[in-house]
């Protein structure tokens, strides 16, 4: 099986969630998610939640890491077409954002952060694997950030479903996530 076969497979089984059902997965990963024992974290890079795609409401985690630190900085990505890569750009409460040409939300302004400030960043996911490695939306953004990132960055993957056994097809430069967040379990890599 490849990545891309992985793709279709994990969008199907997505695709195949009620709305209520999603929504009760959220707050099964929440109560995880809050569970944790982590670090003070100072600055977070998130994501808006596709909706088309069903992704995890990523809100509630953002929201959550903020009632924790008020002073925490959160960014969210923004991506660059013309040299295929992203940035992070930071956000509060009166940022404005705007769809791109993907149909993602971005932040329509804001100062630029670099890879190596975040202390821990949300990271979208189709599937991954039980050592860490994810099945993305094939742009490979995501991976091309976190290969700047500091090595104690703390790298989390929300998915509504199991670890697979193992990925298929990974490329060198793959960044494999330190945990992974799913409405049953918490995975640490």
């Amino acid at each position: 099986m490849t990545k891309k076969e992985l793709r279709k497979i994990f969008r199907d089984k997505r695709n195949s969630l009620s709305m209520s059902e999603r929504a009760k997965m959220d707050d099964l990963m929440l109560i995880q998610f809050q569970a944790l024992k982590l670090p003070v974290i100072y600055s977070l890079l998130s994501y808006w939640p596709i909706e088309r795609n069903n992704e995890p409401n990523m809100h509630l985690f953002t929201d959550y890491m903020a009632f924790r630190n008020p002073e925490l900085i959160i960014a969210y990505p923004k991506t660059d077409l013309v040299a295929n890569n992203m940035h992070a750009i930071s956000t509060n409460e009166s940022s404005r954002f705007a769809i791109n040409d993907f149909g993602i939300y971005e932040p329509e302004k804001g100062e630029e952060i670099a890879a190596g400030y975040f202390d821990m960043i949300f990271v979208p996911l189709l599937a991954i694997d039980k050592k860490g490695y994810r099945v993305g939306y094939g742009k490979g953004y995501y991976d091309k950030f976190m290969v700047d990132c500091r090595e104690d960055c703390v790298r989390i993957g929300f998915s509504y479903f199991e670890p697979i056994q193992e990925m298929p097809d990974k490329h060198e430069f793959d960044v494999p996530l330190n945990l992974c967040i799913t409405p049953q379990s918490v995975y640490v890599f």
